[in-house]
């Protein structure tokens, strides 16, 4: 018993070792394993350290990059903006430059104006001068003429009144002749039918006093008739 005891026990004893040995081996590999693994992650985590710290480094150079070319167009802008400003301020500058010459043309161009204007004005008021002493002379003519044509128009008017009166007077004559000869024509045939009417009382009277003598009528009927009959003839004339 105690023999397979001891056996047991170091059969026992043997496999504890063994154990031990294994796990030490096995422990010894692990932790190496482990040591292993543990520097590789290390390693591992400082390349991806440095691989991380290298993107950052590059993001950081390509976002300064990215700033460092916004910064240029906008250079380039600001530069394009004063190279335009440069060329409009040139413009301007030619087109004053321009201008000035132009306002310097016209000065002179209103310099030689005014030169013409006044010789202009001399010479307008030379020719009003002339004018007015030619309407001057021609008011005197008019009115030598108005006051010729007056006299010329009176002498016709005297004259054509002279030739009316003389016409009137002529026409008053002719007139007065006519109203004698009217007045002598109507005289000589009253007179004409004066005679006229004697004769025909005459007659009257010759038949009269034949009647009352074939009739045997009183004679101082007839007397008294014929004495009536005159004394009518008498008022009658």
């Amino acid at each position: 018993m105690p023999l397979k005891n001891k056996k047991k026990k170091k059969i026992k004893s043997s496999k504890n070792r063994s154990s031990l040995t294994r796990l030490a081996s096995i422990t010894t590999n692990t932790l190496s394993n482990a040591y292993s693994k543990y520097k590789k992650n290390v390693e591992k985590k400082k390349i991806k350290e440095i691989k991380l710290k290298k993107l950052e480094e590059k993001n950081e150079i390509l976002k300064e990059q990215k700033e460092l070319k916004i910064l240029k167009e906008k250079l380039q802008k600001e530069n394009n903006k004063l190279n335009l400003k440069d060329k409009e301020l040139k413009i301007k500058e030619e087109s004053i430059k321009t201008e000035n010459k132009r306002l310097i043309k016209k000065d002179e161009d209103l310099g030689q104006i005014d030169k013409d204007l006044r010789v202009k004005e001399k010479e307008l008021k030379l020719k009003g001068e002339e004018q007015n002493r030619k309407e001057l002379d021609l008011r005197v003519r008019e009115e030598e003429q108005k006051n010729k044509e007056l006299k010329e128009r009176r002498k016709k008017e005297k004259f054509l009144k002279e030739i009316r009166d003389q016409e009137e007077l002529k026409k008053e004559i002719e007139n007065i002749k006519l109203k004698e000869w009217e007045e002598k024509f109507d005289q000589e045939q009253k007179l004409k039918l004066q005679e006229e009417l004697i004769k025909e009382q005459k007659f009257k009277e010759r038949e009269f006093a034949k009647k009352e003598i074939d009739n045997n009528q009183d004679s101082e009927v007839t007397t008294s008739a014929l004495e009536d009959f005159k004394i009518d003839k008498t008022s009658q004339n």
